[in-house]
């Protein structure tokens, strides 16, 4: 919002002075088609935000026991991942078709608010640009001032203070950096609606064609129904409840993916190795403590980091060069819900031997 109103502002101050709201047509035609850019904006802003990607029930289960079996279970919401469904460990509820939690919105992208966050973005590029333009002009008639006092034939002086200036320069970056980093955000979700998938369902598919699979057995991605059906699901003709009833392709069936999703589980079950934690961590992001490289090298996510203590035992599944992400050993249910994530590959050892291995390697050296 500060970002919005900033541009905003800016934008309606600098150009009042080259281009007065009544002077022309086209005056008129450029401040309506801006006001309406920004009202678009925050109209999906709010929208997305509010609306939220929609939540599997907490508890939640097929009306088809038998069905439960293609299902994980989510021991934090008490109940089974719908199809597409995963758990936000921010918002604290399993989301229905979640792409991902946005900071943008404060909220996770989802099956509800997909179309509105979408619009959101494309609007707040197509404004930003349209400020760039108008801030770019405003600056340089700003800068040429003396030229515009001698040869300017009826045209309107641009003259900022210092304060103004460096205002709508910050602006101007501003607006410059939204078109960048929000306009690669869009062409992303383009891309993914174009195919029917969410981020995280992009990362399920490039692990299932590349894992080893049996002769003959081929994974087709069941939601992939052309990309012009695909684009009306998500703007025109948003389809079922966001449970269990999502329209697949022909050959597949509703539990495709989730049943690809419990074999790759099983498979990361199966490559897990358990360290010991010999130095304690606090969950800092930036744990100077653990060493510079260490802190200057964290994992490019924004997920959990796990708090540890000397002697806790944790479940390794990825590997970084200074880093791994793990899930602790605990019996207690309320530990178990944080307790998942990254933490220094300097606080941990390989657990190598089992405690006979170990009783019994003490007495030969005693």
């Amino acid at each position: 919002m500060i970002i919005i109103n900033c541009i905003t502002f800016s934008t309606l101050q600098i150009t009042s002075m080259w281009l007065p709201f009544f002077s022309s047509w086209m005056s008129v035609c450029v401040y309506v088609l801006f006001l309406f850019l920004v009202s678009c904006t925050l109209y999906n802003f709010f929208c997305a935000m509010f609306i939220g990607p929609g939540y599997v029930p907490l508890g939640w289960h097929p009306e088809n026991i038998e069905e439960c079996r293609y299902l994980q279970y989510c021991t934090l919401c008490n109940g089974y991942k719908a199809p597409r469904a995963h758990h936000c460990r921010k918002c604290k509820r399993c989301v229905m078709k979640m792409d991902h939690h946005c900071p943008w919105i404060n909220n996770c992208c989802g099956h509800r608010n997909h179309a509105k966050f979408t619009l959101f973005l494309i609007s707040a590029v197509c404004g930003c640009i349209l400020s760039s333009i108008l801030l770019f002009i405003g600056l340089y008639r700003a800068f040429r001032i003396n030229w515009y006092f001698l040869y300017g034939d009826h045209q309107y002086i641009v003259y900022l203070t210092i304060p103004q200036l460096a205002f709508t320069v910050f602006s101007f970056g501003l607006a410059l950096g939204v078109v960048l980093a929000v306009g690669g955000l869009f062409y992303v979700q383009m891309k993914q609606i174009i195919r029917n998938e969410t981020s995280i369902e992009n990362w399920i598919v490039i692990k299932a064609t590349s894992r080893p699979r049996a002769e003959g057995d081929i994974f087709i991605y069941p939601y992939n129904l052309g990309w012009w059906k695909n684009i009306k699901q998500v703007f025109w003709e948003p389809q079922g409840n966001g449970l269990t009833d999502w329209p697949v392709v022909l050959c597949c069936h509703p539990y495709t993916l989730t049943i690809e999703q419990i074999i790759q589980k099983e498979d990361k079950k199966a490559r897990k190795k358990q360290y010991t934690i010999v130095q304690s961590y606090n969950g800092s992001w930036f744990p100077i403590s653990k060493g510079f490289r260490t802190c200057l090298s964290p994992p490019c996510s924004d997920e959990y980091r796990i708090p540890l203590s000397v002697g806790d035992k944790v479940y390794v599944t990825r590997w970084r060069k200074r880093w791994l992400y793990g899930e602790k050993c605990s019996t207690n249910e309320i530990e178990e819900r944080d307790s998942k994530g990254w933490f220094p590959r300097c606080c941990a050892v390989e657990f190598t031997t089992t405690d006979g291995e170990v009783t019994k390697v003490s007495k030969k050296l005693s």
